[in-house]
């Protein structure tokens, strides 16, 4: 088939068929579909959009595009979780060692942040000495010998987004729903889990800004994941504004093993509970959601979910004084507390605003080769929250920043994140909707 047959007929608005479909993804990742034939079907795929068919094709045809792996060897059902993104979403730090101290394994494999959202593996590796560059069989020895483990996505797995995803973010095709699941779905058919509970986030902070944009993707996603054999669940999670109070690598960390230990931010918590009792749910660890939430909960309290996640990062060379005495952990040398210029209520935490603070104070990155300062950061006062009231004077937010310069650089953008109104506000709920198999095929 020729290349420029399948550009022309997507360009045309027609169904294209698996073979087609599987045709294109083998020349481009072989060599011998150009990236500029590459970029013309992306941009085509993006105008004309695919049906669920080809999404599923496409997905298929990425996912083995490259080594597979198979966990089936180490135990019989294996659950991941994704989020798409966020700001202050480290939800995985906490759900992972919620699941596998019920002994559900937990194998997941992560990315790094790029904009104004944070990236997993960027977190865990502010605890020093933490490895996220991990064998296949390294993978599957810990996934095997502590049933938690998150690790660096490799090479050989879908090598077919690596070089999609690299080319759809210098040519403007990055917002197609299709491309986007597709890319999702098949990085986690290429890992091995049997189950995948997905956390897709819906506001200002995330991609998806509408929540009938966020529940058209998560049922696209749902529908590819049930049809080629995983059991899916997806949850709507709300990105009006940050989730928790901490935004930044260490920071986030620091929350993190609060939550472990049960003080950590309600919003935050409550939200981490109701991603890890999908995954109890879909391991048939409970009978119902009620069930399910009620053990998750009960793991942040007795201490179960802290002992497994000390295991892990263990496991992985973390260097557990600092998560035993998170004042350890990289901190920045200047913290400056920015006040309420006046009394009223927060209505508007602005995520995306926040974000991009992070990035310009050393904490993201804007390009994927750019180094992270893992100290920086912001974190948020406790009614720094969409509904809450505040006081003239009273401290917003902490900004953890690394010189005088950077924090001069970002105090106007911060001023201009939190809005403060007379009028009353109505807090958000963390959790919109979710949407299970039989109500997403």
């Amino acid at each position: 088939m020729r290349a420029v047959d399948i550009i022309s007929r997507k360009r045309d608005g027609l169904e294209l068929s698996r073979a087609e479909i599987e045709s294109f993804i083998a020349g481009y990742v072989a060599g011998d579909i150009p990236d500029y034939q590459a970029a013309a079907w992306l941009m085509a795929v993006l105008l004309r959009g695919m049906t669920p068919e080809e999404t599923a094709y496409l997905t298929e045809a990425m996912a083995y595009s490259g080594e597979t792996l198979d966990l089936h060897d180490v135990a019989p059902f294996v659950v991941d979780k994704h989020s798409s993104g966020g700001v202050g979403d480290k939800t995985t730090l906490v759900v992972g060692p919620i699941v596998s101290s019920f002994g559900v394994p937990v194998g997941k494999m992560s990315g790094r942040g790029l904009s104004f959202s944070g990236g997993t593996l960027d977190k865990l590796e502010a605890i020093p000495g933490f490895r996220t560059d991990l064998s296949i069989d390294a993978f599957k020895r810990q996934l095997q010998e502590i049933g938690l483990v998150v690790a660096g996505q490799t090479q050989v797995l879908a090598p077919a987004d690596g070089k999609l995803y690299a080319l759809r973010d210098v040519t403007g095709t990055v917002p197609s729903r299709p491309l986007i699941a597709s890319s999702i779905m098949s990085k986690k058919i290429a890992a091995g889990a049997d189950g995948i509970v997905l956390d897709v986030k819906a506001g200002h902070g995330a991609f998806m800004e509408t929540e009938e944009a966020a529940v058209e993707l998560a049922e696209l996603m749902v529908a590819i994941g049930t049809r080629l054999g995983r059991k899916m669940t997806a949850l709507i999670g709300d990105m009006s504004q940050p989730l928790g109070l901490a935004i930044g690598n260490s920071l986030e960390v620091v929350e993190a093993v609060q939550t472990l230990q049960g003080a950590g931010p309600e919003d935050f918590s409550q939200h981490s509970v109701d991603v890890a009792a999908e995954m109890l749910l879909m391991a048939d660890r409970a009978a119902t959601p009620g069930l399910a939430r009620a053990m998750a909960e009960r793991s942040l309290h007795d201490g179960s979910a802290w002992a497994k996640f000390r295991e892990f990062v263990a496991a992985q060379g973390g260097d557990l004084a600092a998560v035993d005495d998170p004042s350890l952990l990289p901190a920045a040398p200047i913290v400056m507390e920015l006040p309420a210029p006046r009394s009223g209520n927060i209505s508007l935490v602005d995520p995306r605003e926040l974000g991009f603070a992070v990035v310009e104070l050393g904490g993201g990155r804007e390009r994927k080769e750019d180094d992270i300062d893992p100290a920086v950061g912001i974190v948020l006062a406790d009614d720094t929250k969409l509904g809450r009231a505040v006081e003239a004077g009273k401290p917003l937010m902490s900004v953890h920043a690394r010189d005088a310069e950077s924090l001069d650089r970002v105090a106007p953008r911060l001023a201009a994140a939190v809005q403060i109104s007379e009028e009353p506000g109505e807090p958000r709920s963390h959790t919109h909707r979710v949407i299970r198999a039989a109500e997403g095929a």
